[in-house]
């Protein structure tokens, strides 16, 4: 088993004891993203759409840091703070992942970190 932590300054820093991504035998896990502004490190302004585009922004700089592409994406899970947010939430994912989307799966949570309104965390393998 080869293991390979992945770390880019064009995604947030992890704001807990893990790491962005970690690389097993050509899998990448990249853990669970809110909109963090990778610059300044502090979360965005906005709502739902925004913070979903903002993590699927994030989530790509990882996939590409790590050398791969969003098509390879195979699982995401979509952490909701509120289930009304799940329209609005998946127009924005729609476009982002507008062909041959990955198998997902989207939970209402009662609270995530930092007052987040979603969280994604998404598999990838080559």
């Amino acid at each position: 088993m080869r293991k390979k932590i992945i770390k880019t300054d064009k995604a947030p820093k992890a704001v807990g004891p893990y790491s962005q991504a970690i690389e097993i035998n050509d899998t990448l896990f990249i853990s669970g993203q809110v909109a963090l502004d990778p610059g300044t490190g502090k979360m965005i302004e906005g709502g739902i759409r925004e913070q979903t585009h903002r993590i699927l922004m994030n989530i790509d700089a990882i996939l590409n840091a790590a050398g791969y592409s969003k098509w390879e994406v195979t699982l995401c899970h979509c952490m909701l703070a509120d289930m009304k947010d799940f329209q609005a939430m998946n127009e924005v994912y729609a476009t982002y992942f507008s062909e041959e989307p990955p198998a997902r799966a989207t939970f209402a949570v009662s609270q995530l970190p930092l007052a987040a309104l979603i969280e994604i965390e998404a598999i990838a393998m080559k």
